[in-house]
């Protein structure tokens, strides 16, 4: 088989048709990317830069290190992100500085990262870099991420009001507008990879968005706990919310879609996650009432509108839902989180193979690629290559994004394993 561009292997994956070998993603979006220490690691190990050269943090809330071209190429990855231009916690990623994390990796980080640290070694992020307001996020000492701090205030249960839970969503901006516009363009004709896009805007429900890392003083719904009591005592209130969400979601994509046209091969729909280790977090006929509605509204409007491929992010076992997302109409199920409860790969394979494209679950991120022997860590990506690859329909990835303090041995062992054993026919 001859060799394929980048963008023609992932079409012919997301088709159900077997390129050449299996495509690769790494950093494609917030969730298949990798830890920007263990970034430099790799770095460094692959000899790509002189010690002590700094890697951009291009994703703060999950400190997530830019996968450059020259990393890309060396690894054979296939697909090329574009995301918004403003980070979770609401500044842009531009006018770069130099920064440290606790470890003593050196990192360039946005002019708008601002912290704080506290007698304790706790590092705190703020909305918008602004630091006159409460701090959004919490890095713990020594620590290699930040978490949302909660910043839920009194609720008046008796007179909610949907807009307090709507503040974030609004129509898209000229400016931004302009910047998928040129970023598009630019990636379309200066790579030949595929385009990943996070436009935002579906994630129903997403915890990690809830909280509102970039509102300066949040209203609304904005707890763990109390959103999650919303589902059982106030599941209106929840059904109003993700209406008027989809609505603008749907306005945005319209305008979005003028500008980028089909330049987009996948896009971000969902992160919500609603899976435990153990079995799903809510019921299926929860799923059906509060979120199907919406998924299908906006996986609908682009099949009908676009060529897109829409990607739902849900970690945990989740196998009981997998055919109410089939239903949903997403083409993409990531991370398949396979070290879940009733996530066999042979078993998803076989039931769903041919109806939802498996992105991800390539290697175990919470045993084997920390913890494991690089013999080990290739053992397991030959066996998942074995399982998911036949027939298309897989895209390799880790197991979410591949965290800190990973042996640089194991990344080296698990990238040389896709090259050795993703050419088709597989063996």
């Amino acid at each position: 088989m001859r060799i394929l561009y980048s963008r023609e292997r992932v079409s012919l994956a997301l088709n159900h048709h077997e390129p050449d070998r299996i495509p690769l993603d790494l950093g494609g979006s917030v969730v298949t990317g990798m830890h920007v220490s263990t970034v430099y690691a790799l770095r460094q190990a692959l000899k790509l830069d002189p010690p002590g050269t700094p890697v951009k943090v291009v994703e703060p809330y999950q400190m997530l290190g830019e996968i450059s071209p020259d990393l890309m190429d060396i690894l054979g990855v296939d697909v090329i992100g574009l995301n918004s231009q403003t980070t979770f916690f609401g500044f842009k990623n531009e006018n770069w500085k130099k920064w440290r994390l606790p470890d003593g990796t050196p990192v360039l980080v946005p002019e708008g990262f601002n912290t704080e640290t506290d007698a304790e070694g706790n590092i705190f992020m703020y909305p918008q870099g602004d630091k006159s307001v409460p701090p959004s996020g919490k890095m713990p000492k020594n620590g290699f991420y930040f978490d949302a701090i909660d910043r839920q205030q009194p609720i008046d249960w008796k007179n909610l009001n949907v807009e307090d839970n709507l503040e974030e969503f609004g129509s898209i901006s000229n400016d931004e507008l302009t910047f998928y516009r040129n970023e598009a363009e630019r990636l379309y004709n200066e790579t030949d990879k595929a385009i990943f896009a996070g436009f935002g805007g579906g994630s129903f429900g997403d915890v990690a968005l809830v909280a509102g890392l970039h509102l300066k003083h949040p209203k609304g719904i904005r707890g763990v706990k109390e959103l999650y009591m919303c589902h059982v005592r106030r599941p209106d209130y929840l059904f109003e919310v993700f209406r008027r969400q989809c609505e603008i979601t749907l306005e945005n994509y319209e305008k979005i879609r003028k500008v980028v046209g089909n330049k987009v091969a996948v896009v971000f729909i969902s992160g919500t996650d609603f899976g435990t280790q153990k079995g799903p977090a809510i019921s299926n006929a929860t799923y059906c009432k509060l979120y199907k509605p919406f998924h299908k509204q906006v996986n609908d409007w682009v099949h009908e509108h676009t060529s897109w491929k829409t990607f739902i992010h849900c970690c945990g076992s989740v196998e009981k839902l997998i055919p109410d997302f089939i239903e949903a109409g997403f083409d993409i199920l990531n991370p398949v989180q396979t070290s879940a409860a009733n996530m066999d790969p042979q078993t998803l394979k076989a039931r769903y193979g041919n109806k939802i494209v498996f992105w991800g679950g390539g290697v175990d991120t919470q045993h084997t690629l920390p913890f494991g022997t690089p013999e080990e860590v290739k053992k397991e990506v030959h066996q998942r290559i074995r399982v998911f690859a036949p027939g298309g329909g897989f895209v390799f990835n880790t197991i979410h994004n591949v965290q800190p303090r990973i042996p640089v041995e194991n990344l080296l062992a698990m990238y040389e394993a896709v090259r050795e054993h993703g050419k088709y026919p597989i063996k």
